[in-house]
């Protein structure tokens, strides 16, 4: 059971939905009201699709190209930390500004909802570090991953009533509480592939 809680834990920080808030609205403003539940629902199932697919051959992946777990470890760990330092020192919540103008009216499609801000760099790569060990242990993430993807779509599906309650600073506040945690997910993770290094090469 602490397994499963502390991957949706992590599973719901590194997907950030208090983050993407602010690019969902940007992306489906223009989108009939009607129409928006079921485009995100649709982009929810896909990035959940993606994820799963990730859990289970994602490791397989790394090693047919002859990458090891403990450099998977510090690289997740690495893109992890440059992403919690933007969500603290530059939030997400300027998205209007950030988004290109010229968006087209036509419905989004897996690009960029699906990917990359549900199953982002951050997301994927947890994921396969996470998915190291026994079959049991990777059903178990596979459990917290069901969770944690229905918690992000209780958020996102809310976007945009959250948006109006929280307002701009409401939302620039939960991001930037959200990406110190992850500095501090980030770092753990790296120092754990570093000491799987030096116990895997040095036999210490």
């Amino acid at each position: 059971m602490e397994i499963i809680l502390g991957a949706v834990v992590t599973l719901v920080l590194v997907m950030d939905p208090f983050g993407n808030i602010p690019f969902f609205i940007t992306v489906l403003k223009k989108v009939p009201s009607e129409r928006r539940n079921y485009i995100l629902m649709r982009e929810l199932i896909i990035a959940m699709g993606i994820m799963i697919a990730f859990l289970f051959i994602g490791n397989k992946f790394l090693n047919l190209l002859g990458i090891s777990q403990y450099s998977m470890g510090i690289a997740g760990g690495i893109i992890l930390f440059i992403i919690s330092i933007k969500l603290v020192f530059d939030s997400s919540a300027a998205a209007d500004n950030e988004m290109p103008k010229n968006l087209k009216d036509e419905e989004p499609f897996i690009v960029p909802l699906a990917l990359p801000l549900i199953a982002g760099p951050a997301s994927l790569s947890t994921l396969l570090i996470m998915s190291s060990g026994p079959l049991s242990k990777v059903m178990y993430i596979l459990v917290a991953l069901l969770i944690a993807s229905v918690l992000n779509a209780i958020v996102l599906m809310l976007s945009f009533p959250i948006s109006h309650m929280l307002g701009k600073r409401g939302l620039i506040a939960l991001e930037r509480l959200t990406g110190m945690l992850l500095v501090l997910m980030s770092v753990n993770m790296v120092m754990n592939g570093i000491a799987e290094f030096i116990r895997v090469n040095y036999k210490f």
